[in-house]
């Protein structure tokens, strides 16, 4: 199980949840309500879940594929560590996350 911490774009509001090795974070978050929307769900054809993971665990990851990193150049608030959460797997190695949502994500199939 890998523990990841959401925490809200202004830094006020934070969720902790668990997930399962094998699921991708964008599961996770949306799970336990988090405004990601992933609209293409998963395909990589979006940038709508879109997080900035923390600092200490950027490096924990494997890095994001060219495709990727062509999505993130779509995507609002883009930082050094900014990941799609469609692209981030659960499972060994990987203990404990955290993820901040940047400023102006919204899931839009909850409106």
């Amino acid at each position: 199980m890998t523990k990841v911490k959401f925490v809200s774009a202004d830094g006020r509001n934070s969720v902790e949840a668990e997930g399962a090795a094998g699921i991708r974070l964008l599961e996770l978050a949306q799970a336990h309500d988090q405004p990601l929307e992933g609209a293409c769900e998963g395909a990589m054809a979006c940038s709508t879940c879109h997080v900035i993971v923390a600092e200490g665990d950027f490096a924990k990851l494997p890095p994001a594929s060219d495709e990727e990193e062509d999505m993130l150049d779509f995507a609002y608030g883009v930082g050094r560590t900014s990941r799609l959460a469609c692209q981030i797997w659960l499972g060994e190695g990987l203990d404990s996350l955290e993820v901040r949502m940047p400023g102006g994500s919204a899931n839009m199939q909850r409106r």
